[in-house]
């Protein structure tokens, strides 16, 4: 098979893996900068033109689109299934978890788990709002944050106050989410591949950190999962349309609770900590389901 991932850049670990596990099982697999992509939109004929040439037909496409090129990322995605491409995620299922909003919402109308969170631009009763949520300790969000960034836990109501006014001012969309205190400042990456958990790894935030991320310092260590937090993983996944993704949720006195659902998740961490080889169990995916015009939207909204 051919196939193509869309990166940015071809030394990140993620990147390279995929790249080794598809050559391993013998497919040719070329690496494409997404933002260099450019795009013949016609009725009969559109294709994707790189490097001042056409992009080869392939048998499926890994999408490995940062946030902070999520809409020309998902055009890309796009123009590739118009061309009737399988892609292991599709466009539609990338903006939806990219939109933290609307990925809750989404998650809710399916009866996931969730902590209790409040959705605000400029609200009329900071107190109110604070309150609803159940007050502090709390997690205070910029919708458009990633990796832990603009991420602040507010431990009194006064500092939730502060944040939320400062936040406002600079004119910022923001979530307000109750602190999970019971899950003792970890997460659990649940790493889901097709309509099943392959691995699962605890982060643990460092000393004097409320943020898990990897990114922040977090350490990460082998989990086993109860069969709740499969099914709770697995039904977050199905509710995004995603094929692969990282689910990340904490263990609440009240049972699982979803907090993101990451449409490209990283592999170094979940496969240095599980020491499997979860880019091989992607390459089996698209060996099963990739077929010529077989991508359709899974899930609604």
């Amino acid at each position: 098979m051919r196939i193509a991932i869309l990166s940015r850049n071809e030394s990140l670990y993620s990147t390279r893996r995929l790249k080794e596990a598809g050559e391993l099982r013998g497919h040719q697999v070329d690496i494409i900068d997404t933002l260099h992509c450019y795009m013949d939109i016609t009725s009969s004929n559109p294709n994707l033109r790189y490097n001042g040439q056409e992009l080869p037909k392939y048998d499926a496409v890994i999408p490995r689109i940062g946030s902070s090129i999520t809409f020309y990322g998902t055009a890309v995605v796009r123009q590739f299934e118009m061309m009737g491409t399988f892609c292991v995620n599709e466009s539609i299922a990338i903006s939806r978890s990219r939109d933290k909003l609307r990925s809750l919402q989404l998650l809710s109308r399916k009866g996931i788990g969730l902590p209790r969170t409040g959705f605000a631009s400029k609200p009329d009763k900071i107190q109110d709002l604070i309150k609803n949520v159940g007050g502090a300790p709390l997690v205070i969000k910029l919708l458009e944050g990633t990796q832990g960034i603009g991420v602040v836990l507010a431990e009194t109501n006064k500092a939730a106050e502060s944040v939320i006014e400062a936040f406002m001012g600079l004119k910022a969309n923001i979530l307000v989410q109750e602190f999970i205190a019971e899950a003792g400042g970890a997460d659990i990456r649940c790493f889901v591949v097709g309509n099943r958990v392959i691995a699962a790894m605890k982060r643990q935030a460092g000393e004097g950190e409320f943020r898990s991320n990897l990114h922040r310092g977090g350490s990460a260590e082998l989990v086993k999962l109860s069969k709740e937090e499969r099914l709770t993983a697995v039904n977050a996944a199905k509710a995004m349309g995603l094929n692969v993704c990282g689910v990340d949720i904490l263990r609440s006195n009240r049972g699982p609770v979803v907090m993101e659902v990451n449409s490209s998740p990283g592999l170094e961490g979940i496969e240095l900590a599980t020491e499997k080889d979860v880019a091989g169990v992607i390459f089996d995916f698209i060996e099963k389901n990739a077929k010529p015009n077989a991508t359709k939207t899974r899930g609604r909204g």
